[in-house]
């Protein structure tokens, strides 16, 4: 890790602490205090996505898209190691819990763009997690209304052997029972994560990180009444369900360094670390739907019938997944020059069956069947009519065993030019057997802090970032996967400025940058939910330009606060067509934090957080099939997203207990009704009503926390 990168502190409970100089080259330092961020997940990235450029309209997941870019563009790292995510995961009820625990972490460093050589391969971000290294023993115990926490961390008499351990379970149940389809909801997930540490002399150093996850979600549906369509022409959708949806996603992660220093300013690191998941996603769902307009004062059922029928959703879906790597890492700092050079070799063993596929029937009739109009229906034909076998739509199939190899380098210097100027220059390479594409990345970035002007910092970064496909993005809509499959590209021009001031008396800091992305080579996606399918073809160009700003400092004496706004255009055009936007083409996002406690004490303090992103662009559900309607899909947009959560948390300093704290929290303070998808239904005419998909009402926490 950079010297020079700015670092958040976030295990500090009082307040956080600055570690870097004027010259850095990443471009955010926060002051928080994470543990009081109000949250659903309770997880680091609840804290980036309060970040500018940072958008996630979604607190069940923790998936987040950074200036304009997919989830999957995002780079994840800790203690220098990089952290998968599960492969089959559709919606933010699966996600679970996130590899990263809070618990455990000392520092965070973040880059929405323009990010150092010595990271990986993706497109738009990097997640940097430190963990810490104890000195004495300590931990933790966390209760509340979703699920419960624990840690322990120790070292030894002599430092040499030091240790972390933290399990964490949590149940999302409480707030799925307020979604708009009513069932019984079974969410578990649990995992169990150490990081050792064996120091037998200054020169030599032994490290393990481990983590086992067991993430469960079983759903049987019920029944869902949902009223939509104008208060000229009120709609009501019911639906009775049977059947059920059985998912796991299991995982086991291990990982092993040495670091040798022959001399203090020469240092040489060794690590191998492996990665397993087995996933299973197996679901047969039978809705039987009644579509059709409403009496205002008796909504319990359709005034006059538009629409009958039944769909059928099913999936056996099956997926292991084993990644293994070696990676080699170097620094040698001199007094202005700060070295680092590194090379990696990682081999991906991916095994998937995948089988899934709905059936929608209108009146006994299969749809679509462009052969018989509807004026000649047969209404005495049925889901098992024998002479006309039914017709599926979203059929996905795939039964694949593919084994690859990657190898990967990097070579970075930072300079000190001057005590007003540094820079950082670096290269990146990479080799896929696969595709046998070998990419080459320059990436460099300079940050100026001009002595006469003491309360300002100017950056500019620019460089090349490839992203080498990775399974998913190779396998299409059909199940086949694209053996000519290439790496997309960005190249970033970001620019930036930090001023800091002195607002109340009190020291802040604003934060802007501006910046443009070209884009090439780029792999159409469609998003559901969290889900990503990609087209599986580099018929795609575009860009992502925006602006960002961000505010920061005490407005309350003691309690930091800041707020956050984004603007952003992002758009792509296929195969030479015109421009439309892309999936994640999100104009406004804005994002406020704010914290007080009482005047002369902050042993009760209360926290809101408030989000507010415009709606992002979807298309009919033919999606990437038919690249006609997918012209169409700057037409539609969701609505916008809005959400407040409040929370307020009392310091209890008695019974030696160390830190108590008892908190309250109330999720979606004015019960906003947040749209996440649709659910695409017909009519006797075959036209289809997109009815939204809400996420979570109103809900209240209760949670006791002690740190000792």
């Amino acid at each position: 890790m950079a010297e020079t990168q700015d670092t958040i502190v976030v295990r500090e409970i009082e307040g956080a602490e600055i570690r870097a100089g004027r010259l850095s080259n990443q471009r955010i330092i926060s002051t928080i205090s994470a543990q009081y961020l109000p949250t659903v997940s309770n997880s680091i990235e609840a804290l980036i996505m309060t970040l500018p450029g940072v958008v996630s309209n979604n607190e069940l997941s923790l998936q987040y898209s950074v200036r304009g870019g997919s989830f999957d563009e995002n780079l994840v790292y800790v203690n220098g190691i990089e952290i998968f995510r599960p492969f089959l995961v559709r919606s933010g009820e699966q996600e679970g819990l996130s590899f990263i625990n809070p618990n455990l972490v000392s520092t965070v460093q973040f880059s929405a763009g323009g990010f150092d050589a010595m990271y990986g391969d993706k497109l738009s971000s990097v997640l940097d997690v430190r963990y810490r290294r104890p000195t004495e023993f300590g931990g933790s115990l966390s209760l509340d209304l979703l699920g419960a926490s624990a840690h322990l961390e120790a070292a030894s008499r002599n430092q040499k052997w030091r240790g972390l351990i933290g399990a964490r379970h949590k149940s999302n149940q409480y707030l799925l029972n307020t979604l708009p389809t009513q069932g019984d909801y079974r969410p578990a997930f649990t995992d169990v994560q150490t990081y050792l540490l064996y120091l037998p002399n200054p020169r030599l150093e032994f490290e393990f990180l481990g983590n086992i996850a067991l993430n469960s979600y079983q759903f049987i549906p019920s029944s869902r009444q949902t009223r939509f369509g104008t208060s000229d022409n009120p709609l009501g959708l019911f639906i009775h369900f049977q059947g059920q949806e059985i998912s796991r996603f299991n995982s086991v992660f291990g990982a092993f360094s040495t670091t040798f220093r022959p001399h203090p300013n020469l240092q040489h690191r060794l690590t191998f670390s492996g990665f397993q998941t087995v996933e299973r996603e197996y679901f047969d769902i039978l809705g039987a739907y009644r579509l059709g307009g409403i009496d205002i004062g008796n909504d319990s059922k359709p005034a006059n019938l538009m629409g009958v029928g039944a769909f059928l959703n099913h999936a056996r879906n099956d997926l292991n997944a084993i990644i293994y790597n070696v990676s080699y890492q170097g620094r040698l700092m001199k007094e202005r020059v700060f070295l680092l050079w590194g090379v990696r070799f990682q081999r991906e063993d991916i095994l998937d069956h995948l089988n899934e596929w709905t059936m929608v029937d209108s009146i006994g009739f299969a749809l679509p069947h462009p052969q018989i109009p509807f004026d000649s229906l047969d209404f005495n034909n049925t889901f098992r009519n024998p002479s006309r076998p039914p017709l599926l739509q979203n059929v996905f199939r795939a039964d694949h065993h593919l084994i690859t190899n990657r190898y990967t380098g990097f070579l970075q210097a930072n300079f000190e030019v001057s005590p007003e100027l540094a820079v950082v220059a670096g290269i990146r390479f990479s080799y896929w057997n696969f595709n046998n594409e070998f990419l080459v990345s320059p990436r460099a970035s300079l940050t100026f802090a001009p002595r006469n002007l003491e309360n300002w910092t100017f950056r500019f970064a620019t460089g090349v970032f490839h992203q080498p496909p990775f399974y998913r993005e190779m396998r299409d809509l059909d199940g086949n996967l694209n053996h000519d499959i290439r790496a997309q590209r960005a190249i970033h021009f970001v620019g930036g400025v930090d001023h800091y001031l002195t607002l109340w008396n009190r020291p802040f800091r604003l934060t802007s940058e501006v910046y443009y992305k070209a884009l090439s080579n780029l792999i159409p996606f469609e998003i559901d939910n969290v889900r990503i399918r990609y087209l599986a073809q580099n018929i795609g160009r575009g860009y992502a330009t925006g602006i960002d700003f961000r505010l920061a400092g005490e407005v309350v004496e003691g309690a930091e606060s800041w707020l956050s706004l984004s603007i952003m255009r992002t758009r792509e055009s296929t195969n030479g067509g015109s421009f439309i936007p892309r999936p994640t083409d999100q104009r406004v996002n804005f994002n406020l934090f704010f914290q007080d406690h009482l005047r002369g004490s902050d042993n009760l303090r209360a926290h809101l957080n408030l989000v507010f992103g415009t709606g992002l662009p979807f298309g009919s559900p033919e999606g990437l099939r038919n690249l006609e309607t997918l012209q169409n899909r700057g037409n539609f947009r969701l609505p916008p997203y809005r959400r407040v959560d409040l929370g307020l948390s009392y310091h209890i300093r008695a019974f030696n207990l160390g830190r108590l704290w008892l908190s309250a929290e109330i999720f979606n303070l004015f019960d906003m009704n947040n749209t996440i998808s649709y659910l695409w239904i017909s009519d006797f005419t075959g036209t289809q009503y997109a009815v939204a998909n809400h996420l979570t009402s109103r809900r209240l926490n209760f949670r006791v926390s002690v740190n000792f």
